[in-house]
């Protein structure tokens, strides 16, 4: 494990950057009864030895949006006890290395995803059995919605997330593939837009899809601008950032 005294200026940055960011989910409101939230530090363009230092602090649950860079970066720190969540926009060709390393995928937004994964998890099965390993438990997966009105996305389709309306044969979908776990939703709350009434959607859409599927009870929702008001509504993972980390680094 890397020790945090290796390098003592950035592990005193990180360390209390991270402690800010707990103090902030410590002093906000949540839904009574509500459990501790999952806090997942986003590393992307950050490199393995800050992963090593935030474990070092406690961390154990942490976010990629790429999977070159998390698959590197899952291979170089397999000695520590993390989760890793993949929390960017997944191309299906894609899924065969994900199931390698990750314990959760957050944007799972169509079904021929849902398809790709549940074949990358059965190749996965056969690969550890072949090779004399364990079985890897099920992926856990969240379906992405996006709650932008009909304007925003006619503006920028490019984005990743499922419509509302199509969230209950994608979530069939997921629960009846072998290998994947249905948890939750997760949603970014729209650029512009009220994150308290954003959010607030998203906990009302949470409600319906737990009425057909009780287990999936998790909200992945919540960055370093609007993690309370997501805490507000009943977010259950927070995908923090630049607030633990500061800012992102050039990219070569």
């Amino acid at each position: 494990m890397t020790s945090i005294s290796e390098n003592p200026t950035r592990a005193d940055e990180l360390r209390d950057r991270l402690q800010r960011v707990r103090n902030r989910i410590a002093a906000a409101e949540r839904p009574a009864g509500a459990a501790e939230p999952h806090l997942i530090v986003v590393t992307k363009y950050f490199p393995a030895s800050d992963v090593g230092i935030l474990a070092g602090l406690g961390v154990r649950d942490v976010g990629e949006n790429k999977d070159q860079e998390a698959a590197a970066k899952a291979a170089d720190l397999a000695h520590l006890d993390l989760d890793w969540h993949f929390i960017g926009q997944l191309q299906s060709n894609k899924a065969k290395s994900v199931v390698r390393y990750a314990a959760s995928v957050h944007s799972v937004d169509r079904r021929s995803l849902v398809t790709a994964l549940g074949k990358a998890m059965a190749a996965e099965q056969r690969r550890r059995e072949s090779e004399g390993l364990a079985p890897r438990g099920d992926l856990s997966c969240f379906l992405q919605v996006d709650l932008r009105d009909d304007a925003a996305r006619a503006a920028d389709p490019g984005r990743g997330g499922a419509l509302p309306e199509d969230l209950p044969l994608l979530a069939e979908t997921v629960a009846a593939t072998p290998g994947l776990l249905l948890s939750g939703l997760m949603a970014v709350a729209p650029l512009g837009a009220d994150a308290g009434e954003a959010f607030a959607r998203l906990r009302e859409l949470s409600g319906q899809l737990q009425a057909q599927h009780p287990g999936a009870r998790s909200i992945s929702a919540g960055m370093s601008s609007d993690l309370e008001a997501a805490l507000a509504h009943g977010a259950t993972h927070l995908r923090i950032g630049s607030d633990v980390l500061g800012p992102r680094p050039p990219v070569r």
